[in-house]
């Protein structure tokens, strides 16, 4: 399918916050309640709608275990956006995430777009970290916040779009440089497209030679 840019992620966090669920129910719209750790990294794709664009978001799933943190860091290079995810029921996975951080902005290009996720809202009887602790964590950071549920799907959606909508923004500021492929960004293999202008008349544009 042809499509208008073509974003890469990268997902974070400690193991077993729910990365991989967050993928699966993004990409596919189903829950996998049994899921073996990550080994490396683990890959999806789905396309989606920003701007009246159609946008590929290629999307890399991390595994969390320090043994593999040297591996997650070479997929930092080249990522427009980063969904860092913590546990809500774990706190340890919250305290760890200034780590995280760390290290996806030392790995990463300046202008990466970082949304703090914590997941498993649906088990609020468990909860050890407030939604006003992750608030002030993402407000401190100057990152997007969004809690989520890969077991209901609650705001997954949101939380992929509201990431592409942010990096759709600064390319059309012109923040980002989406000729320099280290941004994660790709031009897509739209030829020509019709363009509706305020009057309701059709046009015709046509983008140069594209990559795929």
């Amino acid at each position: 399918m042809s499509y208008a840019y073509m974003f890469k992620y990268i997902i974070i966090g400690d193991t077993g916050v729910g990365k991989s669920c967050l993928l699966l129910q993004f990409t596919d719209k189903r829950f996998q309640p049994v899921h073996d750790l990550t080994i490396g990294v683990e890959f999806g794709s789905r396309m989606i709608t920003v701007g009246g664009k159609e946008i590929k978001l290629q999307i890399w799933d991390t595994a969390g275990q320090e043994a593999f943190r040297s591996i997650t860091r070479s997929y930092y290079r080249g990522a427009a956006g980063a969904l860092l995810v913590y546990d809500i029921t774990r706190r340890e996975t919250f305290n760890h995430l200034t780590s995280w951080l760390e290290d996806a902005r030392q790995h990463s290009n300046s202008e990466m777009v970082i949304i703090l996720v914590g997941n498993k809202n649906d088990l609020m009887s468990r909860r050890e970290v407030s939604t006003a602790e992750g608030e002030a964590f993402a407000k401190e950071h100057g990152i997007i916040f969004i809690e989520t549920s890969a077991k209901t799907a609650a705001n997954v959606e949101d939380a992929f779009i509201s990431t592409a909508k942010q990096i759709y923004e600064n390319i059309q500021d012109g923040v980002l440089d989406v000729s320099n492929e280290a941004n994660g960004i790709k031009i897509g293999s739209l030829y020509s497209q019709s363009k509706i202008d305020l009057t309701g008349d059709t046009k015709s544009f046509s983008q140069g030679p594209l990559c795929c």
